[in-house]
C-alpha cells in the first residue's frame, strides 16, 4: 500500500472488510505497528487499485459517498430478513455484494453527512456550489484545494483524482475562458459522470474549458511542464506509490507552478486494525501517511516552499456527525483517544523551482 504503511495495509485474498464482521474491528498486530517506507510489491500495489477503483465505481453508481452507504446498509439488511436459514450473503463495505450492483459502499450504516452539508462544512462558497452541476458532488472532500489555490484567469490547472468533477467545475470558473482544467481519474465510471457534468457546467457558466481524461495519477496523461497548478481532493493517500505521484507532479508542472492540495494525513500511526481496514482505505484513511513523511517526498521530488496545514477539525466534524467509518476507526484506537488525535486533514502547497 503507500509508502509508510503500505505493506499491512493492502488488501489480501481474504478480504479484509466482507460479512458480518465488517463493523467489528480485529486485533492489532503490535509488531505491525510501526510504518515502513519501503513502497510495496508490484503486485501489491495493483491490488490497491483495484480494490480502490472497485470501491469508487461503486460510488459513482450511487452517485454519492452517502448514497453508497444506504443502498449498503439496505441492502445488507434485504439480504438477512430473506436469507432465512441460508447463511446470508457477503457484503463488502466497498464493493457491495456479489451480483448486486447497487449495494455499495459502507455496511456500518450511512453516513448523517450530505456532499452539500460537507462542502458548506471545509468552506465552499455557496456561490460555487449554486454553478456547480448537481452530480459533480459526491461528498468525497476532506479540504478545499480551489480555495488554498489562488488561481488566476488563463491558467491550466490539473485535478488529480477528479471524480464527478466537483473541484474541476469550481476551478473553471476562477481561470476563465482562457483558462483550462484538465480533471484526471482511473475510474471509468468516475470518468462517465464527470463528462455528463459538464453540459450542465456550460449550459451554468457560458464556459467550455474543463476536460476530463482516464489515467492513473503515479503516470498522469499530460505533458511536461505543461501545468500551472496541480491540485486534488483528499486522493493523494489512496495511492500505492506516493513518491511517485509527487515526481509526476514535479514533472508536469511549469517552472515556478504551484501545488494545492489538501488530503489526509498521520500525527502518528494508525492501529493494526485501522490501516487493515479496506473500507478505511476507500474511505481516505489507512492510506494517508506521517506528515513528515509527506514532506520528504514533495522535496525529493524538487518542489520547494512547503507549506503543510494541518486542519484536525475536519475530522472532529466527521467524528461528530457519526460518520460509520469514523465510529468504526474510535472503536480500533486506545481508550481515551481521539481520532485527530491520529489523523489530520492536510493542507498542502508548494511550488517547483
Amino acid at each position: 500500500m503507500p509508502d509508510t504503511t503500505s505493506a499491512s495495509s493492502a488488501p489480501t485474498k481474504s478480504a479484509p472488510c466482507c460479512g458480518p464482521g465488517c463493523c467489528t474491528p480485529s486485533k492489532a498486530d503490535p509488531a505491525s505497528n510501526a510504518p515502513t517506507t519501503a513502497t510495496p510489491p508490484v503486485g501489491e500495489q495493483d491490488q490497491v487499485r483495484r480494490a480502490v477503483r472497485e470501491g469508487y465505481t461503486a460510488i459513482a453508481r450511487a452517485g454519492s459517498w452517502t448514497a453508497a452507504q444506504s443502498q449498503a446498509a439496505g441492502a445488507t439488511a434485504t439480504a438477512a430478513a430473506t436469507s432465512q436459514a441460508s447463511a446470508p450473503a457477503p457484503t463488502s463495505c466497498c464493493g457491495g455484494s456479489p451480483g448486486a450492483s447497487n449495494a455499495s459502499g459502507g455496511c456500518c450504516g450511512p453516513s448523517t453527512m450530505t456532499g452539500e452539508q460537507l462542502a458548506a462544512a471545509l468552506g465552499y462558497e455557496q456561490t460555487d456550489l449554486a454553478a456547480t452541476p448537481d452530480g459533480a458532488n459526491m461528498g468525497l472532500g476532506c479540504g478545499n484545494p480551489t480555495a488554498i489555490a489562488a488561481l488566476k484567469p488563463g491558467e491550466v490547472v490539473l485535478d488529480l483524482g477528479s471524480g464527478g468533477g466537483f473541484d474541476c467545475f469550481i476551478a473553471g470558473r476562477r481561470v476563465g475562458p482562457t483558462g483550462r482544467v484538465i480533471g484526471v481519474d482511473m475510474t471509468p465510471d468516475m470518468l462517465s459522470e464527470a463528462r455528463k457534468n459538464v453540459g450542465v457546467y456550460r449550459e451554468r457558466t457560458g464556459l467550455d474549458n474543463v476536460e476530463f481524461r482516464l489515467g492513473e495519477i503515479e503516470a498522469l496523461p499530460v505533458a511536461d511542464a505543461s501545468v500551472d497548478v496541480v491540485m486534488s481532493n483528499c486522493v493523494l493517500n489512496l495511492s500505492p506509490d506516493k513518491a511517485r505521484v509527487w515526481r509526476e507532479i514535479a514533472r508536469v508542472l511549469k517552472p515556478g507552478g504551484r501545488v494545492a492540495v489538501s488530503d489526509l494525513a498521520l500525527l502518528k500511526p494508525l492501529p493494526d486494525a485501522v490501516r487493515r481496514d479496506i473500507e478505511a482505505l476507500v474511505g481516505c484513511v489507512a492510506g494517508a501517511v506521517l506528515v513528515d513523511e509527506t514532506r520528504r517526498q514533495m522535496e525529493a521530488a524538487g518542489l520547494r516552499d512547503l507549506a503543510l496545514t494541518s486542519k484536525p477539525e475536519y475530522i472532529d466534524a466527521m467524528t461528530s456527525w457519526e460518520d460509520p467509518l469514523y465510529r468504526r476507526i474510535i472503536a480500533a484506537l486506545p481508550a481515551g483517544s481521539k481520532t485527530s488525535d491520529y489523523i489530520t486533514s492536510l493542507d498542502i502547497v508548494a511550488r517547483k523551482a
